[in-house]
């Protein structure tokens, strides 16, 4: 049962049972925890949905890759075609475009890995029985983001020959002495603090979000449509039903964005450690 599903049932449980006798029922953390394989009864580490999603996904990519590969022609299959037409989106418009075609090639690995598994993931909340965008579970885009984070700065710090001319090179040369410790403050939270931080809760709260508004749609159709009283709440059961799937393509375009973004913008904060400016 996907979590959606455990959810919804969940959410119309609590509804219906509101004003019954047992009074409403507050959620806790074990309404939200989905262990597939607990490691010990007592622990808090298991193989959750959201993980084992996450390798499904890795697994389909690689295989859908390889074989895709496998046997190339001057008249590409429907596969080549899918492949070329994700490598070259990401290789020209992202990577070429925003780094700079004298160092984007050799970044070109991480940037399509990063937009291929955000993009299948994210689209995995609309995918039946599964349901779920794995992006929502904050864990996962921070470990994306810390990959970001390492690669640019160890980029930048290579490309200043030290880690103190890289600090150094925080704050630009020709300011007043009093301005540069506020310069270089500023400039620290916003490399450090600010980017990483940002790039994972943008994906994060969208994918979050996402899932919830779909998810109310569908409970609050199914809640109208079973236990309304009178046939103008049934009717805006099914109502919500119907806005449910006009969201869900909605949602469709927000996933393809969010995998964009992020990738965009790891390009970007990668093609300004190898500027010669920074």
């Amino acid at each position: 049962m996907s979590p959606s599903v455990v959810s919804a049932s969940w959410l119309s449980g609590a509804v219906v049972t509101a004003g019954g006798e047992g009074g409403f029922p507050t959620p806790g953390v074990a309404d939200f925890w989905w262990p597939v394989v607990p490691f010990q009864s007592d622990s808090a580490w298991a193989l959750t949905r959201p993980a084992l999603v996450l390798l499904i996904s890795a697994a389909v990519l690689g295989w859908f890759y390889v074989s895709a590969t496998r046997k190339l022609s001057v008249v590409p299959t429907k596969n080549q075609f899918l492949v070329e037409g994700s490598y070259n989106f990401v290789r020209n418009t992202i990577g070429r475009d925003i780094i700079g075609s004298k160092d984007f090639l050799q970044f070109v690995p991480l940037l399509l890995t990063l937009f291929t598994l955000i993009l299948v993931n994210n689209v995995f909340g609309i995918v039946p029985f599964i349901q779920f965008p794995t992006m929502s579970r904050v864990g996962i885009p921070i470990v994306l983001t810390l990959i970001v984070y390492i690669t640019y700065h160890t980029v930048a710090i290579r490309r200043k020959h030290g880690v103190l001319p890289y600090f150094k090179s925080l704050v630009p040369p020709g300011l007043p002495g009093w301005l540069k410790p506020i310069l270089f403050v500023l400039e620290f939270l916003t490399y450090f603090v600010i980017r990483p931080l940002t790039l994972a809760l943008r994906l994060f709260g969208n994918m979050l979000a996402g899932h919830l508004m779909l998810l109310v749609f569908v409970v609050g159709g199914e809640y109208l449509l079973l236990e309304g009283s009178n046939l103008f709440l049934q009717a805006s059961g099914v109502l919500s039903f119907a806005f449910s799937i006009l969201m869900t393509f909605f949602e469709l375009l927000i996933e393809f964005l969010q995998a964009f973004i992020f990738t965009l913008l790891a390009a970007l904060y990668i093609g300004d450690a190898v500027s010669e400016h920074h």
